[in-house]
């Protein structure tokens, strides 16, 4: 049993978030995927460690077990609500290592730098210098990476600080929430990337690539959505079981690094990936069901190619792609730098 575990067995999850006087909060994370990411991040007693994301309190009570009475963690999150009540749950279960500060974490928190490590369980827009420049020499930074500009396509990255330059050790299947600069509340819509979004007759949701060639009325994204939701063609994938590696596909559709990548939501806790242009529109949703503007649609033989270059790849885990960081462009409103994949 790793020091994870054997921490994980002093810290009584469903306590965070359950708690009886808060009641159970949808800002969680699923516990396997946490105790893996605190196992990355290489926790030992005396660091100091800044986390983005306080949420329930449950990661960071863990954290401040591995790091022992005499290190120091920093727990960052854009919701007051969730901090005030990570404070008082941390008091009362005598915690006197942590502090919960209610900030914007995609520019880090200087006023208690330098940290040893870093850990994120919201996905920044990409890895921002401030990260690495408050982070130790030889210092780890664990967290949730965009790579591609729609949303939910992500992995988690490893990444190891040298002299200011961040080199990314491995990825993971995974990902988190977008970080915004508000508290979010539907935690079913995207924080980033949403291109038009219906709230009635039901909830749907699309995001585009190409979204700088579309205009002020977002005419493109509003047409693509609707050309999905009302599908004159469908089709059952006949490649098998989409779900049950959509982490591989998701993946696979990101590092082709096409402008016309499309993700949409059409229904509740079903996602759909394909391609669009401002004239056809075609996915494939997590239930292996393809939908297409017309069976004849250019965007549904782009999609069938991409699929079938997917298939002969073998369905590739995301672990096993080549990460790269790409600094971002100056003009950007946040420094640092991009996550590519590529095979």
């Amino acid at each position: 049993m790793n020091a994870v575990a054997l921490a994980a067995e002093h810290v009584p999850e469903r306590h965070y978030t359950h708690h009886a006087g808060r009641g159970p909060t949808p800002h969680r994370s699923n516990p396997v995927a946490i105790h893996r990411e605190l196992a990355t991040l290489d926790l030992q007693p005396h660091m100091r460690v800044a986390e983005y994301g306080t949420g329930s309190g449950y990661s960071t009570e863990l954290i401040a077990r591995l790091v022992g009475p005499t290190g120091e963690v920093t727990s960052l999150d854009i919701d007051a609500y969730l901090t005030r009540w990570a404070r008082l749950i941390h008091h009362e279960r005598g915690l006197d290592n942590v502090r919960c500060y209610t900030a914007d974490g995609t520019a880090g928190f200087r006023e208690r730098a330098p940290y040893d490590r870093m850990v994120a369980w919201c996905t920044p827009p990409l890895l921002p210098k401030a990260w690495t420049d408050q982070v130790t020499d030889d210092g780890l930074i664990v967290a949730p990476l965009p790579i591609a500009d729609v949303p939910n396509m992500t992995v988690v990255a490893k990444v190891r600080v040298r002299g200011g330059e961040p080199v990314v050790e491995a990825v993971f299947t995974g990902g988190y929430i977008e970080a915004t600069a508000s508290p979010k509340s539907d935690l079913d819509l995207p924080g980033r990337w949403v291109d038009w979004e219906n709230r009635v007759p039901h909830p749907s949701w699309i995001s585009l690539a190409w979204r700088t060639q579309d205009d002020r009325l977002n005419t493109g994204a509003r047409t693509t959505l609707d050309r999905l939701l009302n599908a004159a063609h469908t089709e059952p994938y006949k490649g098998g079981d989409v779900d049950v590696d959509w982490p591989s596909w998701r993946t696979f559709a990101a590092a082709l690094d096409s402008p016309q990548l499309t993700m949409a939501g059409l229904r509740p806790d079903l996602w759909a990936i394909g391609h669009s242009t401002t004239e056809t529109a075609a996915v494939i949703q997590q239930d292996g069901l393809i939908l297409a503007d017309s069976p004849d649609s250019p965007s549904l033989f782009a999609l069938r190619d991409w699929l079938t270059a997917w298939e002969k790849a073998g369905r590739p885990a995301p672990e096993t792609y080549t990460p790269t960081l790409v600094t971002a462009d100056d003009s950007q409103s946040l420094a640092g730098w991009y996550l590519q994949l590529s095979r």
